[in-house]
């Protein structure tokens, strides 16, 4: 793409002739002057006119600027009585980070009768232009590739091939010949196409390598047919797809652009010569800390549901991310497990009983009423299905989620307790990560009682990101926040500095996590030894509508689950329990 940003910078010059004549043109400026004023606006046929030899003049830049470019400044150097020298810089590449700078000299000649004239010579514009045309050309570095943890590949550098189609073209041959690849294209669905591009060519499908390989060779022969090869950043397996391949990429991409060398080449007859340029730099794999095991496994466990559904798997002790897996219903909606924001609902409970714990008005012994429902502040509050278990220990409704002694403990607590045990945990914290986009979530102070009964149970004005609820079962899990690690060596940096979360706490609240998987609302899982988490349903819209949750904390790997309109947690429960019985 060429730009035609000039900026013109003469060096101050007597108005002098450029033979021994004492006249000139009838200008403020010099005629070399005005030859490189020509240059710099981009004003070809100016500046062949001031020449002895337009025609040739006018094919030689052309060519010129076809070949390098426009953004280039030509700076008249000095000027003495039969020739001027002229200092040319160009610029190549993104924002213009390749420079080649040289200067050249030439003559004039007295045009009798028609002025003077910049005696024409290509090397006046460009050394090598009177060899042959000039060209810019990237110089790309060995691609790198993106691995998993373990040194497998998973993203490369590979060819694909565009199946360009014309108007004209023979559609039923095409779609029988590639139909078989691609959902939903047969011959309608090309015409249609086709027809909405008014006359120009469409891409039908870009295959790989393995996929045109055997079909290659019957399109080729099929009428309106053009193959395109080009090269692409591709996943190794076609199955793999996670939102963070995107930020991946864009990472390699900063790599390949930092790193990409350049030439100017003059054609010659038997090839190219280079006049300037600079060899491209290595380039280093990246290493991620994705594990492609488990991010196989958790993709598959969210095959089978229907609603937009993620999980995000962290290790806590390192904070490597080691799976971000979405369904193709979440993948319309974008990257929500990373960025998605919704209310968590009960997987919260693991924020207010922290909170309360560290505030040291209850124990997970003490003994709260659990009743069916529960009018606080004026907001009813009911527990699923106003299930009712009167006096129990905390730890027993926290395991079987009571939102009424939720809702009861957090009113009591001070508007920023869930605030600042919520960031204790990650929550509300915002990290950059290389490779990585992220939103953890927002738990603002909740001012009055009212707000601080909804926060306690996860609604109202609290939101979580899938991620950051992983962030937070992690935190739990390491007794601090780690930050999030996506390349290896390469952690996130958070926008805030948290307080590290009492010892104590951090033990009590895993505690309540094992009895919900032993004896509460998750017993669906109790067959995976030692598994600790809190399920979760948020309601949004109205009491119609509910979100599913799980977070889990499985050894060293910690995880969220999360299935938009589920209406229980039960669905997000059970792709816990794939992903999990997968890896056994």
């Amino acid at each position: 793409m060429r730009t035609h940003r000039k900026v013109l910078t003469l060096f101050a010059a007597p108005a002098l002739a450029l033979t021994g004549c004492s006249s000139g043109p009838d200008q403020p400026d010099t005629v070399a002057g005005q030859f490189a004023d020509a240059l710099n606006r981009d004003d070809i046929a100016a500046a062949a006119a001031m020449t002895d030899d337009p025609t040739k003049a006018a094919d030689a830049l052309n060519g010129l600027y076809d070949g390098l470019g426009k953004e280039v400044t030509f700076d008249v150097r000095s000027v003495d009585k039969n020739s001027f020298t002229l200092a040319a810089t160009w610029k190549f590449g993104p924002d213009g980070k390749n420079v080649w700078t040289y200067t050249t000299t030439t003559g004039a000649a007295n045009d009798t009768g028609d002025g003077w004239k910049v005696k024409w010579d290509p090397t006046a514009v460009a050394p090598g232009l009177d060899i042959g045309p000039l060209a810019y050309d990237p110089m790309y570095p060995r691609p790198a590739r993106i691995l998993d943890t373990s040194g497998g590949e998973l993203l490369t550098q590979q060819v694909v091939t565009l199946v360009n189609v014309s108007p004209g073209a023979d559609t039923a041959a095409i779609a029988a010949i590639v139909g078989p690849l691609a959902s939903g294209l047969t011959a309608q669905s090309l015409q249609s196409d086709l027809a909405a591009a008014q006359g120009k060519p469409i891409t039908a499908i870009t295959l790989r390598a393995t996929d045109i390989a055997p079909i290659q060779a019957a399109l080729e022969t099929t009428r309106g047919v053009t193959l395109a090869p080009q090269t692409r950043l591709l996943t190794n397996d076609k199955s793999l797809a996670s939102p963070t391949l995107s930020g991946l990429a864009e990472l390699w991409q900063q790599q390949v652009d930092a790193a990409t060398g350049w030439a100017v080449r003059v054609q010659i007859p038997d090839g190219s010569k280079r006049l300037a340029g600079q060899d491209p730099q290595p380039t280093a794999d990246i290493t991620t800390t994705l594990n492609i095991d488990l991010q196989l496994a958790a993709e598959d466990a969210l095959t089978p549901i229907a609603q937009p559904a993620t999980i995000v798997a962290l290790q806590p002790s390192t904070g490597n991310v080691l799976a971000v897996a979405q369904n193709a219903a979440a993948d319309a909606q974008g990257p929500i497990a990373l960025t998605g924001l919704y209310p968590p609902g009960s997987t919260f409970k693991t924020v207010t009983v922290s909170a309360a714990l560290q505030e040291g008005s209850v124990t997970p012994d003490s003994v709260l009423p659990c009743p069916g429902v529960a009018n606080i502040e004026g907001r009813r509050i009911p527990n699923d299905d106003n299930f009712d278990l009167g006096q129990v220990p905390l730890h027993t409704a926290f395991a079987r989620s009571c939102n009424t002694t939720m809702g009861g403990l957090a009113v009591k607590l001070p508007a920023d307790a869930l605030t600042k045990a919520a960031t204790q945990l990650g929550l509300g914290v915002d990290y950059v990560t290389p490779g990585l986009t992220t939103v953890t979530g927002r738990v603002p102070p909740a001012e009055t009682p009212a707000q601080r009964v909804e926060s306690g149970i996860g609604q109202g004005q609290v939101t979580a990101s899938p991620f950051g609820m992983a962030l937070v079962a992690a935190a739990l899990a390491r007794g601090s926040a780690p930050a999030p690690v996506l390349v290896t060596g390469q952690p996130g940096v958070a926008d805030k500095t948290a307080e590290t979360l009492p010892t104590t706490v951090d033990d009590q609240v895993k505690s309540m996590m094992r009895e919900t998987i032993t004896g509460g609302t998750a017993t669906a899982l109790r067959d995976i030894p030692d598994l600790i988490g809190k399920t979760g349903t948020a309601e949004y819209i109205d009491d119609k509508h509910a979100h599913g949750w799980f977070v889990g904390i499985d050894g060293d790997l910690a995880f969220a689950v999360f299935v938009s309109d589920a209406g229980s947690s039960g669905p997000a429960v059970e792709a816990a329990g794939r992903m999990l019985r997968a890896r056994r």
